[in-house]
């Protein structure tokens, strides 16, 4: 299967990098302080989402600001800390695209980003955050965005995701899916092509755009 791009978008966390065990530690920690219970938190969708809206989920309204700064401090205060790594194929995948090319479209600030992307080398010439957007993931907002600042029809995108939430927002932009397993199983996750994480799959930059294939 060969799929043809002007664009392509890249969710963050489990997508180029992991952070699973920064965000355990951290919201864990997070949950203690607030007094959240397991069994609330397990109410709550997390994945690709923002920290605004799950934390708006958990507690009071008046509360909400104070909490996600207190989140988003924590998780930048661990990356140094080992709290992030980069997945398989992440690297070469992305030094065989142009700059302008292609973007980070996460649910995380933008702090936060450019932290995890910073520790491991990673400087993206656009980055969405949620501080950019009024409606984050499943919204299709985020990856419009994208594209506008990219000047790319979204027709014309290729979305990468690990979470379910990531892949909704980009089928409601009308753009192409590609999810990755990483932290969901393959059956969990509704896509035009799914593989393993990045390494499975090479891109050949034409004068016509980018040809994304899996690999033999």
């Amino acid at each position: 299967m060969t799929i043809h791009a002007h664009a392509l978008l890249f969710d963050n966390d489990g997508t180029l990098v992991s952070s699973l065990d920064s965000v355990e530690r951290c919201w864990t920690r997070w949950a203690g302080e607030y007094g959240i219970t397991a069994e609330q938190f397990g109410r709550v969708e997390l994945h690709g989402r923002t920290a605004v809206e799950i934390v708006g989920d958990l507690l009071p309204a008046h509360l909400v600001p104070e909490a996600v700064a207190r989140v988003e401090q924590l998780e930048v205060e661990d990356v140094p800390n080992g709290g992030v790594r980069l997945l398989p194929g992440t690297r070469d995948f992305l030094d065989s695209l142009p700059a302008d090319r292609w973007a980070v479209v996460t649910s995380a600030t933008g702090r936060l980003a450019e932290a995890r992307l910073d520790a491991v080398g990673i400087r993206p010439k656009s980055l969405i955050s949620a501080d950019d957007v009024t409606r984050g993931k499943p919204d299709p907002e985020p990856y419009l965005l994208a594209a506008r600042r990219l000047g790319v029809d979204p027709a014309r995108c290729v979305v990468f995701e690990d979470a379910p939430a990531g892949l909704r927002a980009g089928r409601a932009a009308g753009m192409t899916t590609v999810a990755l397993a990483t932290t969901h199983r393959a059956q969990e996750l509704d896509a035009d092509l799914v593989v393993k994480d990045l390494s499975a799959l090479s891109a050949l930059v034409t004068p016509a755009g980018v040809e994304i294939a899996v690999r033999r």
